[in-house]
C-alpha cells in the first residue's frame, strides 16, 4: 500500500543519492498506473507522483526547492545534516 509516507521516503532517498532521478520518476509513473494507494492519501499522492513523473523531461526537471514543496504537501519537513567525507 502506497501512502504519503512511502512517497516522502522515496523523495528522501532521491535527495540522499540512494536512488537516481530516473528511478524516482519510474517509481512515480508506476504509482500512477497501477499502485494500491491508501484511500485517505490518494489525492496528494496522485498530485505529487504526477509532478515527479514528468521530471525526466528537459523542460521540467526537479529542483531541490520543488522537492521541499512536495514534501510539505505530503506533510513532511526537510532537514539536513552536514557530515565530513572521509
Amino acid at each position: 500500500m502506497i501512502t504519503r509516507q512511502t512517497v516522502a521516503e522515496k523523495i528522501h532517498d532521491y535527495l540522499n543519492h540512494r536512488i537516481t532521478l530516473a528511478q524516482l520518476v519510474l517509481w512515480c509513473e508506476n504509482i500512477m498506473q497501477d499502485a494500491d494507494v491508501a484511500e485517505q492519501d490518494i489525492e496528494v499522492v496522485s498530485e505529487v507522483a504526477a509532478r515527479i513523473g514528468v521530471a525526466d523531461v528537459d523542460n521540467f526537471g526537479l529542483l531541490w526547492n520543488e522537492c521541499d514543496e512536495l514534501l510539505h504537501k505530503l506533510g513532511y519537513e526537510l532537514n539536513f545534516d552536514l557530515k565530513k567525507v572521509a
